[in-house]
């Protein structure tokens, strides 16, 4: 671009300096500054002309239309404000406003027009007797039904009674259980307590042994593990084996027991440790607080041998203990439970901080058969059994 500028400047110096008639004027004229061509003179001045100079005149637009001045509202009635009062003012060019109907211009038709009495009085008299057709159609119909199908069954409900049941004295208990006991066996009596003990409270559990003074008489085998003058004194009771060191290792070889209930005296106790894991199978480990280790040798043996009947409290404070039979006279009974509550105050343990006997300890206690139900036995005739078992005791 720039070599091109130089080029035309250099033809631009000749042609002022020597005239040069080109063969292409067209392009002398398209590449020329000047407003003449190269090749011509000046241009003389135009001749002068009679015409005169035309004026601009100023051209002028129509006015915007201004904003309408606002309605005067002093005069428009209440309906018209309401209507009216919150839309904007619209220009002259808008469309009309368009106002909601008032309830009197409604146009009322023949269906929505106000009923006279008589109207009404008709029209009820005619949906009254629809009625009655139809429940007289649906009754004829129910009773063609019912004389061509059987009658459905009916359950009766049984009569729900309210309020807490009668507790019983003992003696009343043990006889409305003999008189409803009718099953074909000798059914057994049993006592369920229900203790005031906090469930997982293993410090506070309730076990123990008791004697019956009147049970079924069963062979009951009797092992004592004792030596020198305590042996003597098994084997003088009834004692069916009794043995000391060489008992022990006999069991731990062979791991059979042929007895139903197993004794020791305290000094042999760290020894029958050694087979504490087969007695525990059969449940037989010696206990004191069961009463199975004692120094009171011939009576822990005729104890056994009388038939000792154990009781422990479950996982829900609840203890099950069989009683006796139905065969037995009511007073063997009532000896049975009151020698049963008197080894329960004495499994009582000693944490349970009561001041009564039975306050907090035994909350309830219910007699029942083993086919039937159950009887709520009052404490206070409990307790008198109890006391009574004790006198006969003590003579």
């Amino acid at each position: 671009m720039a070599a091109m500028k130089l080029l035309l400047s250099q033809a631009r110096r000749q042609s002022l300096t020597k005239p040069f008639s080109s063969p292409f004027p067209q392009i002398n004229r398209l590449f020329s500054s000047s407003p003449t061509p190269p090749d011509s003179t000046p241009n003389p001045q135009p001749p002068p002309t009679n015409e005169s100079p035309k004026k601009l005149e100023p051209v002028s637009y129509a006015a915007k239309p201004s904003s309408p001045p606002p309605e005067d509202r002093s005069t428009w009635t209440r309906e018209e404000i309401r209507y009216t009062k919150d839309s904007p003012s619209l220009a002259p060019v808008s469309y009309a406003q368009r106002v909601a109907p008032l309830p009197e211009d409604r146009v009322v038709s023949e269906e929505d027009r106000e009923r006279t009495p008589e109207e009404v009085e008709a029209e009820r008299k005619r949906i009254e007797s629809e009625n009655r057709a139809r429940r007289r159609f649906l009754r004829a119909t129910a009773v063609e039904e019912d004389t061509s199908s059987l009658p459905l069954p009916t359950l009766l409900k049984p009569e729900i009674k309210h309020g807490k049941k009668p507790i019983f004295d003992l003696m009343e208990a043990i006889r409305e259980i003999k008189g409803n006991a009718k099953a074909k066996f000798d059914e057994t009596l049993e006592a369920h307590v229900r203790l005031g003990i906090e469930k997982g409270r293993s410090e506070l559990i309730v076990r123990g042994t008791l004697a019956l003074p009147h049970s079924v008489k069963k062979d009951v085998r009797v092992a004592f593990f004792a030596e020198g003058s305590d042996a003597e004194d098994a084997k003088a009771a009834g004692a069916d084996v009794v043995g000391g060191l060489e008992l022990i290792e006999e069991i731990l070889k062979s791991g059979k027991i042929d007895f139903d209930r197993c004794l020791a005296t305290p000094k042999m106790m760290p020894r029958v440790y050694k087979i504490s894991r087969i007695l525990n199978n059969h449940g037989l480990m010696p206990n004191p607080k069961q009463g199975s280790v004692t120094k009171d040798v011939m009576k822990a043996v005729k104890d056994a041998k009388a038939g000792h009947t154990k009781f422990r409290m479950d996982k829900t404070s609840i203890l099950h203990v069989p009683l006796g039979k139905m065969s037995f006279p009511e007073d063997a009974l009532r000896e049975n439970v009151g020698a049963f509550m008197n080894a329960l105050l004495l499994a009582k343990p000693a944490g349970l901080k009561k001041t009564s006997k039975y306050a907090g300890y035994v909350n309830a206690f219910h007699l029942c058969s083993t086919m039937g139900k159950g009887y709520p036995v009052s404490i206070q005739s409990l307790s008198r059994a109890a006391d009574h078992y004790t006198k006969l005791q003590l003579k």
